[in-house]
């Protein structure tokens, strides 16, 4: 098991260092095959990780231990040896139930963008940079969701950072090169300003506790209580807010999703977005317990607010990517509600949606990613209407997408946001009841404002005569690499919606 784990962290790296290492010329031509290649072997091996990996958790067993009681269970593929001695750092890693799922998801979509390149080209024809960009990023997504040590996992979070500022910076939106400059440079500014704080935060626990490791500060008694404690969650809380995002650390997502191009967008959302949620739910929570419970209402809060601001925003976007950008926001917030009831239904129904939410907005950035390539601009104005007419299948598609995404029973966006509401009017003992469920009643008024803006979407998008807009009217529909991309978003997307089991069986509630 810890050689399969340890085989998908390094494989990524080492290829995208081969890949670079190609002549210029080869190394385009072959870069998203060979992607391809790379990223499927790493999905096969997270698959392996899941069957080996032991089931269900309760949320009183959240921590990473190796058996806390009767219904805790073990880490999966370990290894645990000196990193940095003098500081007492070590390269910790091991899975369980939480971190194997977001493994899966991350070599999935890493996959399907690789394969999705195999077409759909950068204008830039520097494919080999990409192709081993996107690796590395997979490389180090990986090794976050595995890192058992304080240090560990804030290495491989930056190690993501420069990767994605320069695919939103060279392969970007063409017609806007400032813009784009503008949206990667708020993206590192926003990402580092929160990465310092999260680092202020473990190297206070590091000072209160003796150790950056996982395992044993769940089990230390000196990170009860507040003072100190207190504030090192204050400043994780923040650091990792602004990676999920949280409203108003938001403000980066919108511009960073408009000007990236279509594998920047469905890996930023999809994958990069559910480093800050894991990290609230793997160190947050159960490394400085007592002051979560503090600061609990106020998470709960501010992801109330994202709910209602993400959905207000979408009502007001003209361009179909800044929507779905915008979207995420409200999602996330559920996510974000989900971890702050701190209740066993709240925590898992996070889980769940943290999966839903990549797979779902994964789709919608692809659909919308073919679309402004048909039309030249993700501009809503400019790509008129009725493009069930024009566009049938891709229209279809989003249509589809849209209402996964809304909640519909029976796919998978309903589950995790029903379990979060749960959560909400049932969280922990130690939080003010009556608060979270005025959370949960304005959460679910965001329930109704989704739907409204998705709904709006497809009538103003989808519908309508086509003669409105001739120009694109013999554009090519879904393409052979399109339907192959994203066939597995939507069998996964109709698969976790009729048998939710599937996740929630990993987490003990089925």
């Amino acid at each position: 098991m810890n050689a399969i784990l340890l085989g998908i962290l390094a494989l990524p790296m080492l290829a995208a260092l081969a890949l670079w290492a190609l002549p210029i010329t080869l190394g385009d031509r072959l870069a998203a095959l060979y992607g391809a290649v790379v990223s499927g072997l790493v999905l096969v091996g997270s698959v392996l990780l899941w069957q080996r990996t032991e089931g269900w958790f309760a949320y009183s067993e959240l921590q990473p231990v190796q058996q806390l009681g009767p219904n805790a269970r073990p880490l999966d593929a370990v290894t645990d040896v000196p990193w940095i001695p003098p500081l007492n750092v070590r390269f910790h890693i091991g899975v369980d139930s939480i971190s194997v799922p977001l493994i899966i998801l991350t070599a999935l979509l890493t996959f399907l963008c690789c394969i999705y390149s195999l077409k759909i080209t950068p204008r830039i024809g520097r494919m080999r940079s990409l192709i081993a960009l996107l690796l590395v990023i997979e490389a180090g997504v990986i090794g976050a969701f595995s890192a058992m040590d304080l240090v560990l996992f804030f290495v491989c979070f930056e190690i993501v950072l420069i990767p994605m500022w320069l695919i939103i910076d060279i392969w970007g939106d063409d017609h806007d090169p400032a813009g784009r400059k503008r949206a990667a440079t708020t993206f590192v500014l926003m990402t580092v300003f929160g990465s310092a704080l999260m680092l202020l935060g473990f190297l206070l626990v590091y000072r209160q506790a003796g150790t950056f490791d996982l395992v044993q500060l769940t089990n230390s008694p000196v990170l009860g209580g507040h003072g100190i404690p207190l504030v090192a969650a204050l400043l994780v809380a923040v650091g990792l807010a602004v990676k999920v995002p949280l409203w108003p650390l938001h403000i980066w997502l919108p511009d960073a999703h408009a000007k990236a191009p279509t594998v920047g967008s469905v890996i930023l959302a999809g994958i990069l977005l559910k480093l800050g949620t894991y990290g609230l739910i793997r160190i947050l929570v159960p490394v400085l317990p007592d002051a979560t419970v503090t600061i609990a209402p106020y998470l709960g809060g501010f992801s109330t607010v994202a709910i209602i601001a993400g959905s207000l925003a979408c009502l007001g976007q003209t361009d179909l990517k800044r929507l779905i950008a915008y979207s995420s926001v409200g999602h996330m917030g559920f996510v974000g509600l989900g971890i702050a009831s701190l209740s066993d239904a709240g925590m898992k129904g996070a889980l769940f949606a943290n999966i839903a939410h990549g797979i779902i907005t994964g789709l919608l950035f692809f659909v919308a990613g073919a679309i402004k390539d048909r039309h030249d601009t993700s501009d809503l104005r400019t790509i008129g209407r009725a493009l069930y007419a024009r566009l049938p299948r891709i229209g279809a598609l989003l249509t589809f997408a849209c209402l996964a995404s809304l909640g519909l029973p029976g796919l998978a966006g309903f589950w995790g946001e029903m379990l979060v509401l749960l959560g909400a009017y049932d969280p922990s003992a130690a939080l003010p009841q009556a608060t979270f469920r005025v959370f949960m009643v304005v959460a679910g008024l965001g329930t109704v404002l989704t739907a409204a803006y998705f709904l709006r979407l497809i009538r103003n998008l989808c519908q309508g005569d086509p003669a409105e807009n001739p120009a694109s009217a013999f554009a090519v529909d879904l393409s052979r690499i399109e339907l192959i991309t994203w066939s597995p978003l939507v069998v996964l997307t109709v698969l976790l919606g009729v048998w939710p089991g599937l996740l929630l069986h990993q987490w003990g509630i089925l």
